[in-house]
């Protein structure tokens, strides 16, 4: 297994959450996104923001207000120009997770 094989335990390798109704379907803000944001971003983006971060994602409203510029972000190669988090990209499958809870519609539980 590499880091890039990384997802939180409660996700399976497909990107669902094990007995759903279809691949994906379980992933929640709390379920999953939540601790992505507080490993990866609440760093910079707490309440209040420092070290220059304009904004603050540390509950699910900042965050769903936010989701399709965080994925954008996220989605960017390391070293690109606004690239986050800026100590190197995430894991495709973390990033998967963020775009797979988008497409769910941002559901909080």
């Amino acid at each position: 297994d590499s880091v890039d094989d990384f997802v939180p335990d409660n996700i399976d390798a497909s990107g669902g959450s094990g007995g759903g109704s279809g691949e994906g379907a379980d992933v929640t803000y709390n379920g999953s996104v939540k601790s992505i944001m507080q490993s990866s971003c609440v760093g910079c983006h707490s309440s209040p923001p420092v070290n220059g971060a304009p904004f603050a994602l540390v509950n699910f409203n900042q965050v769903s207000q936010r989701a399709s510029s965080i994925l954008s972000v996220m989605d960017k190669q390391s070293g690109t120009a606004n690239a986050m988090p800026p100590s190197g990209r995430l894991p495709q499958s973390t990033i998967n997770i963020i775009e797979q809870w988008i497409a769910n519609g941002k559901p909080e539980n």
